[in-house]
């Protein structure tokens, strides 16, 4: 793999999501996503917590979306729930403490999956009203803190159609379709509440991706790529066309990050340089 670095036009933001290169045939370890992003010329790792900041000030690295601090799978336990707002409102701000602290803009959210019981399909569904409603009173909560420490919570939209691996879909995730999370953070009304907008995720939920693009822009305060089917490289082998679409979003002014969160199913720094340059319009 050659060393070269990649000189970019400067119109996207790149970033790295850790974990997709950790669980990778190489499991890259922080020290080396780090070296590798900064070579490709993207300006942050994210997805991390606060014990990796050190590690990427030391590279001369942001996290553009740090991860919120829910142990285990983070995105099943969350804001539509109520039982869960006491553990995910303190986890979440002490994330945005920590964020403030490094100069980092951005925590990840989730609605959570729907079941009552996170884990258990069978103790009964929260209704996608309820759902919305307890969403926005948890975020309006954060929403406080995070204006007052000019750190902006991103509330992300997964997939439940793909139920192959537990990081390609989320059977279960109650926040399924973009507009019904768009909607979630437009009742919120805060300059510090934003949409994280996952091209793959509504590639598979939603698809119209451009349109989507258009119709959201008000509320979108992150990015994330991956190929589809199967989150995986940005390569011709799958089936989204992604420089209009980042093209889209040069248009529409978005001056955020970029998070590339592929899994890779082969050289993982060369399907990442791949994403780079497909997406650097």
């Amino acid at each position: 793999m050659s060393a070269q670095v990649l000189s970019l036009k400067g119109n996207i933001q790149h970033s790295v999501v850790h974990w997709c290169f950790n669980v990778s045939e190489e499991q890259w370890d922080l020290e080396k996503t780090c070296t590798v992003s900064k070579r490709l010329g993207c300006k942050s790792v994210e997805i991390v917590g606060p014990e990796a900041f050190d590690t990427l000030k030391k590279h001369g690295l942001v996290c553009a979306l740090a991860a919120n601090g829910m142990p285990g799978a983070p995105f099943m336990k969350g804001l539509n729930n109520l039982d869960y707002h006491p553990q995910v409102i303190e986890v979440t701000t002490k994330t945005i403490d920590a964020c403030a602290a490094y100069g980092f803009p951005a925590v990840i959210a989730f609605t959570g999956y729907k079941w009552r019981d996170a884990e258990d399909p069978n103790s009964g569904e929260i209704s996608l009203q309820e759902g919305a409603d307890n969403c926005v009173v948890g975020l309006k909560k954060l929403a406080v803190h995070a204006e007052k420490m000019g750190v902006t919570i991103c509330l992300e939209h997964l997939n439940t159609r793909d139920g192959s691996h537990p990081m390609k879909g989320h059977p279960g995730y109650q926040g399924d379709d973009i507009d019904y999370v768009a909607n979630i953070v437009r009742r919120v009304g805060s300059p510090r509440v934003k949409l994280l907008f996952d091209i793959y995720h509504v590639q598979v939920m939603n698809g119209d991706v451009i349109r989507r693009l258009d119709e959201c822009q008000d509320v979108i305060g992150h990015i994330h790529t991956a190929g589809n089917p199967g989150r995986c490289e940005l390569d011709e082998n799958q089936e989204i066309n992604f420089p209009p679409i980042l093209r889209k979003l040069v248009q529409l002014d978005y001056k955020g990050f970029v998070g590339h969160e592929f899994i890779p199913t082969r050289n993982p720094e060369a399907g990442l340089r791949q994403a780079v340059e497909v997406c650097d319009v």
